[in-house]
């Protein structure tokens, strides 16, 4: 039988000012989505189902919004002997753990609301083709610290293949 994945112990959080981020998206997404709902209102000369599309709209926006905080606080990091272990999620919390030996890319992104509050973005690439791994939000010293000693370790584990 195999062992259990060991999510206990010390785990390293994004920065607060990732919040920011998130709600910087989403107000963009909410204001390009209140354009369409105000158009297909408007074109189709719907008032009650214009009404309803909009208060569906407020209310997916505004519960958005207000889980962003907790969104944000759910992101972490721990590096184990073996792998770097990543989570997140609120309701559907997921765990991933990624061998040193498997890393075959690891990229620092700096978007431009990112850049303005110092954070960066870490992104695994993998062998699997299919991985979709990485830490958002992370103070930009901290994300190249952690890409160096990453790259290091992927580096030491995979001279043994």
């Amino acid at each position: 039988m195999t062992e259990r994945l060991d999510i206990g112990g010390d785990w390293h959080r994004v920065s607060g000012k990732y919040v920011w981020t998130v709600i910087v998206g989403s107000v963009i997404a909410a204001v390009a989505s209140a354009v369409v709902v105000a158009l297909i209102w408007w074109a189709g000369d719907w008032a009650w189902w214009g009404w309803l599309l909009a208060a569906a709209w407020a209310i997916g926006y505004g519960l958005q919004l207000t889980l962003a905080p907790r969104r944000a606080r759910a992101i972490g990091y721990r590096m184990r002997d073996d792998d770097l272990l990543v989570r997140r999620g609120i309701a559907f919390l997921r765990f991933v753990a990624v061998p040193y030996g498997r890393m075959q890319l690891i990229d620092v992104s700096r978007g431009p609301i990112s850049r303005m509050l110092g954070l960066s973005d870490l992104r695994f690439v993998t062998a699997s083709a299919s991985s979709n791994v990485g830490i958002p939000g992370l103070p930009a010293e901290a994300a190249d610290e952690l890409r160096d000693r990453l790259i290091s370790l992927a580096e030491s584990r995979r001279a043994g293949l």
